[in-house]
Parts: structure tokens; sequence; C-alpha cells
């Protein structure tokens, strides 16, 4: 059997104000594709499949086609909901779409309620099978609200890490009983963040501090871990992953390979672990450097058609330089500025400037710098050397 692990698929997510539905509609034709020639037998969606909790009607529409696809395709689905996702809108008409390959785990009594399929070369997914033949049980821990749910789980704190390992000790102890009389391996989604993991821009907070992170140990004996929330591709162990979000969804994701896991299953276990690549199709290139030199490079040619992000270390800001650079790079999107030199200028406040000015045309002046990064020029200065002097005779002459 194949499993493919995916997660954060972010349905209706911007990217600092582009729509990226396109783009979305692109993975859906590389997954489905993927599903088909690879002979997926269960796509697998650790947690936040949209953006928000109220998803845009095209968004829900975009996600209802996925799903006729794949099932289409031969492919059962497996999906958990997420922090970005309504548990309960995702979750709605799980008993009638389960009829249909689509099995949804947003509950907390879907808990230690998996999807049982069986593992002998004579069964096939979903269909019939001995009592006692070897199965694989596909486990879904939604994402765990602390506040909300530790009560129903009988915890006393409310932290990540408590409401995780109680949701882990119910899929535990169904496993203990559907173990007494076959075999089975188990394949557990959640949707937290787990010790070790690496993340970046995009992600939504899960708490302060860092306490929401849960150890690696909650997840021990399970045959498989198919994480999501962390939107890097990434091991935690040979057992648990995070399959990461199928596109980069900010700047610090540049340099990913964005993709999944095939996951290969049989009576003994898991037996392979593979990746699988998704394309974008647009690339996103993270510049820096001073504007002429970056206007110049003849080795940035290949950013011409990506999304940039730039940042220019002109010594003074350049004027028009949004204008500039989109004169060459058109879909720069965000646009800092670190100017050489800003480290030491940093170590003088502006209060402190302030109080050294000499006279109202150097505290302007100062103001100037101070707000742009970049000091009045001779005519500049000239303009408010005038306007100063018009006020300083206006109130003489009252």
């Amino acid at each position: 059997m194949r499993l493919l692990h995916t997660s954060d698929w972010h349905l209706g997510r911007s990217f600092h104000g582009v729509g990226m539905l396109d783009a979305q509609r692109s993975f859906i034709d590389q997954l489905v594709a993927v599903v088909r020639d690879q002979a997926v037998d269960v796509v697998l969606i650790a947690g936040d499949v949209y953006d928000r909790a109220l998803p845009g009607v095209d968004v829900v529409g975009l996600l209802d086609d996925a799903l006729v696809r794949l099932s289409s395709a031969g492919a059962k689905v497996v999906l958990t909901s997420g922090n970005h996702d309504s548990a309960i809108r995702l979750g709605f008409a799980s008993r009638l779409l389960e009829r249909g390959g689509v099995h949804l785990r947003t509950r907390l009594n879907s808990l230690d309620a998996p999807l049982l399929l069986p593992l002998s070369d004579a069964g096939a997914p979903g269909g019939g099978h001995a009592d006692d033949g070897p199965v694989l049980a596909i486990y879904g821990i939604p994402w765990l609200e602390p506040r909300l749910v530790a009560a129903q789980l009988g915890v006393e704190t409310a932290s990540h890490f408590e409401v995780t390992r109680a949701a882990t000790e119910r899929i535990r102890a169904d496993l203990a009983v559907r173990s007494r009389d076959r075999t089975v391996h188990s394949v557990v989604l959640a949707h937290t963040f787990a010790s070790g993991g690496i993340s970046s821009d995009s992600e939504r907070d899960l708490s302060i501090g860092g306490v929401g992170a849960v150890p690696l140990d909650l997840f021990d004996g399970f045959s498989y871990t198919a994480l999501g929330h962390l939107h890097g591709r990434q091991s935690l162990s040979e057992a648990v992953r995070y399959s990461g979000s199928p596109l980069a969804y900010s700047f610090s994701e540049a340099k990913h390979q964005k993709g999944g896991w095939l996951v290969d299953v049989d009576a003994s276990g898991v037996t392979a672990v593979t990746e699988v690549h998704w394309e974008a199709p647009r690339r996103l290139a993270v510049l820096r450097g001073k504007l002429d030199e970056l206007l110049d490079d003849a080795g940035l040619a290949w950013a011409e058609g990506a999304y940039c992000q730039v940042t220019l270390t002109d010594p003074q800001r350049p004027n028009q330089a949004m204008e500039r650079l989109r004169a060459r790079f058109p879909d720069t999107l965000v646009l800092g500025f670190d100017p050489e030199g800003a480290e030491a200028a940093a170590r003088t406040s502006y209060s402190s400037r302030l109080a050294e000015a000499v006279d109202d045309l150097s505290v302007c002046c100062g103001f100037l710098e101070h707000v742009r990064g970049r000091g009045a020029d001779e005519a500049e200065s000239g303009i408010l050397a005038e306007a100063l002097e018009a006020v300083r005779l206006e109130g003489v002459s009252r």
C-alpha cells in the first residue's frame, strides 16, 4: 500500500497581496498526476487545508474539485483540521463523505476511530479481509487548542504537551485492543509543532515563548507520524516527518524544495519513505545590494520573472527605488533598506541627535534623515530654509 503525506495546503492564501489560487490549482494538478502515476492508495492531509476559518466560495470549490479528482484517481483521503481551519465547518458531512472515501478527522471523538485498511496481498484498500489479517490503522489528531480541549481530554494543565499526550494515549489504547489478535501497523496524522522542527516566517505561532513545542517521544511506537504545521519538508526521525506546504508562503521559504513523502507499507510495516517534488509556477528571489548594482547585474536575469524581495544597502535611500526596481524586476513585492553604516548610526538615538541640532533647519533635516534613511539634498535644504523663514516672518508680523 502506498500513502502520500501532504499538509498545509492553505487554500485561499495570498502572497504579499498576490492571489495564489492559480498556483494552488497547479499544485492540485501535480498532486492528482502523482496519485495516478505512483499508484497512491491514500492521500494524507495533515491540517491547514484552508488558510482561514471562513474560506471564500471559490476556495471551497477548489477543495471540492481536488477531493473529487483524487477519488476519481483511485485514492482515499484522510484529512485533519489545522489551526487555520474551522474544525466544525471542515468536518461538515464527514459521515456522508466517508462513503466516498474521504475520511475527515476534525473532532475529538474521532481520535481513536482509525481508517482500517488491509495489508495482506489478497486484500485491496477498503475491500473485504479476514478478521485476523494484518491491517494499517490511520488515525488523525486534529489541531488541539489546549484551553478548549483540556477538560474533554481529562487533563488538568491546558498545554500543548498535555493535550497531545492525552490524544496519543487514546490512540495507543485503541491500538492495544486491536493488536491483541492481529498485526496492526499505525499511521498518525497530527498538526502540531514538534521539538526539533525548523520553522519559517509563514506559520502562525501556536503559543508564546516556544512552549507550544511537543517532545518527539510522544509519537514513539507509531509506524509513521505524518506531521503538519511547519512549512519546510523535514525528517525529525525515520518515522516522524513534516511534509511541509506545497507552495512557498513567505520569502523565508525561497530555498525550500517543496514536496511530500511517499510512504510504502506492507504486512511487515513501513518499507520505504521517498520524496516527491512539487514545482512552483513562480520562483522566489531574495536580493540584496546597492540599487545600481542590482539593476546592472546580468547574473540576475533569472529573477526578472520571479517574485522578489529586495533589500537595498545604498548609504542613502535612492529616489524612486521601487519604480526603478520594478522596471527590471516587475514583481518586486517587498522592498527594505539596510544602509551601509546603519549599525553605527543606530547607536546614536534620534533624541540624542535632536539634542545636538544647532538650529531649526538642522532639526528638520535630521527628521528627514531619520524617517527616510537619507539626508536632505541641497534643493530640499533650500526649500526647508525658505519655509522656516516664512514661518519666522509670519511670527514677527503678528
